[in-house]
């Protein structure tokens, strides 16, 4: 697994434009983790950051099953103003059973009731929905808060408008499954992952 993290210039016009529509930045990390044109790219989360109080400067978060094709994304002057690409993590040593890490995860907590997605509009909801994920991802949750909510709006294809819940996790696991954690850490959470949602980051304490 490979972790990158990315400053943005949000002066850039394309960062601008991605900044501000998670699809579009979707599609921009897209051709990062091509190797081709016409080539689907392989798999990849990301997740931005926003600096200080969630301002319009943003530190972009992106793992990967392999590393990027940078040259994409260097080769537009002014995009990015700051990389570090590619850093190599070994699940199998870093994810070890009883430890505890720090954690953070923003998600799309919904539920599914008569064949529709539902988003959880309260804290005590999407508290229960997270450890519902980490009974079957292979941790437990010592301590959890929900520390930022908003809603993402994105028009996807054809011009469909889309709206989707932005949660903010923040806290501390157990890993208990580290199996089960090394999935979910290289899969994701939940849904709408390809609108920066899901990335769950971890880190020893």
């Amino acid at each position: 697994m490979y972790l990158s993290q990315l400053l943005l210039n949000p002066r850039h016009p394309a960062a601008r434009r991605d900044l501000a529509d998670p699809y579009q930045m979707h599609r921009t990390l897209s051709r990062v983790y091509a190797d081709g044109p016409d080539v689907r790219p392989g798999r990849f989360l990301w997740r931005l950051e926003r600096a200080g109080s969630l301002s319009e400067t943003g530190v972009l978060l992106a793992q990967s099953a392999s590393p990027g094709h940078w040259r994409v994304l260097t080769d537009l002057p002014g995009y990015v103003t700051k990389l570090d690409a590619d850093k190599p993590y070994d699940l199998e040593r870093w994810v070890v059973a009883g430890r505890r890490y720090r954690f953070r995860l923003t998600a799309n907590p919904t539920v599914t009731r008569n064949g529709k997605r539902i988003g959880l509009l309260n804290e005590v909801q999407r508290l229960a929905w997270l450890n519902r994920q980490a009974q079957r991802g292979g941790f437990e949750i010592a301590d959890a808060v929900c520390s930022y909510c908003d809603r993402i709006e994105t028009s996807h294809g054809g011009g469909m408008q889309i709206t989707v819940a932005r949660v903010r996790f923040d806290g501390e696991l157990v890993a208990t499954e580290p199996a089960a954690l090394r999935q979910s850490l290289q899969a994701g959470i939940g849904h709408a992952k390809a609108l920066g949602l899901g990335l769950l980051s971890i880190a020893r304490i």
